[in-house]
């Protein structure tokens, strides 16, 4: 009898819909302007701080935040949790940057020094840990008596460490909590894949049942939201007044329009890769970054096709069902052959979607030739590629 395989825990965000009375609106909209001078405080603070080329760690910004407390009363009405939350996120927010400048990366694929919030453009989101918020009858209870009724869609598999309270474009609340999730293991199938990403199909897999078209939920969408588009444009403000009622009401069938599409994508990646996961054990996926391609003149067609977030939900479905996902490096995978591991002497143009090996004279489809070096890559043997060893580079990179 096999042994019973390793159950791993790991750390999951659950989400749920709040009803928000108007009482805990008005203190959870306080709360927030509590929150939002605290970051505005701490991004004056570093500023200082480095032209003064002194340090700004968050131990500091703690006892500035007592400071602050002590003198403004204001404050003090707030809860402590998230202000001394919102510091921790300042402070992580900064050293990502710092490490970033460090490292001496582009600018592009740097991320910048934290900016001051403004009140009229800034997200709304507040974060409590264990000692900030406590459930009772079915109801969310925060810290500075905020009570709000949470939607339970689904239960909590175990007590939440913590948990984040934010607003959403359509003036919709909800609550994420942080639980330590089990890995829920499938059955056994004895199947490998190859998923490589693209702009015509979205995922093009070495089963041909698995691969995903490009869904177009985008461009559906697109004459409603340029209608909305127009009537916002048309109504549109001058500086210093305030938007009429037909601008406030365009612009939020507008974001009505996005919020369809997003959860729509999200709703199409999520059904895709839980039916690649509970077919297959192992799954070699192209670490393909897709950022550069919004430079391009595939950019509307790429960002419709959301392959950052589909191969992110591929990725959150293995790790939750114990499955092997292995990530291979992008480098050269149009180029080589699968069944031979010959390279081509030139970059394939875009418009050329049938590769022809001239070494063993192997004809396929583009994308069907990268999903199976994918597997090559990985160091598994899909049909048709017996016998063939992964250059010793590419198989520590598939590593």
């Amino acid at each position: 009898m096999a042994a019973p395989r390793e159950v791993k825990a790991w750390h999951a965000r659950y989400t749920y819909r709040l009803r928000v009375s108007s009482t805990a609106l008005t203190t959870l909209l306080a709360e927030w302007d509590c929150c939002r001078w605290v970051w505005n405080q701490c991004v004056a603070t570093s500023r200082a701080a480095h032209k003064a080329r002194q340090e700004c760690g968050p131990a500091h910004l703690d006892k500035m935040l007592t400071g602050w407390r002590a003198e403004h009363q204001w404050l003090r009405a707030g809860g402590s949790v998230p202000q001394q939350q919102i510091i921790r996120d300042f402070a992580r927010s900064r050293a990502k940057a710092i490490d970033d400048i460090k490292a001496r990366l582009p600018m592009k694929r740097r991320a910048g020094m934290p900016r001051f919030k403004k009140k009229d453009q800034a997200d709304l989101t507040l974060n409590y840990t264990r000692r900030g918020f406590r459930m009772k009858d079915g109801r969310l209870h925060l810290a500075g008596g905020i009570a709000v009724t949470v939607v339970w869609s689904r239960e909590l598999p175990a007590d939440p460490s913590s948990v984040r309270v934010y607003r959403d474009s359509l003036g919709h609340w909800y609550c994420s909590f942080v639980v330590p999730a089990q890995t829920e293991p499938l059955p056994q199938t004895g199947k490998v894949i190859g998923v490589d990403w693209g702009v015509k199909e979205t995922a093009t897999t070495t089963s041909d049942a698995h691969d995903l078209p490009h869904p177009e939920h985008g461009k559906k969408a697109a004459q409603r939201l340029a209608r909305y588009q127009r009537m916002m444009a048309r109504r549109k403000p001058r500086p210093g007044q305030a938007a009429s009622k037909g601008y406030r009401t365009a612009r939020r069938q507008a974001a009505k329009e996005h919020k369809k599409v997003v959860r729509q994508r999200q709703d199409t990646a999520r059904k895709w890769a839980k039916k690649v996961v509970r077919d297959h054990d192992v799954i070699a996926v192209e670490d393909f970054r897709p950022k550069f391609l919004a430079k391009s003149t595939m950019a509307r067609k790429a960002a419709d096709a959301a392959i950052a977030a589909t191969k992110a939900a591929l990725i959150e479905m293995g790790r939750k069902h114990g499955r092997d996902v292995r990530l291979v490096h992008p480098t050269h995978t149009t180029m080589d052959c699968a069944t031979c591991g010959a390279r081509t002497k030139h970059a394939l143009p875009l418009c050329e979607r049938t590769y022809t090996c001239t070494a063993c004279g192997a004809v396929s489809g583009r994308d069907k030739n990268s999903a199976r070096v994918m597997l090559v890559r990985a160091g598994l043997n899909p049909a048709g590629a017996d016998r063939v060893r992964p250059p010793a580079p590419l198989g520590q990179e598939a590593a």
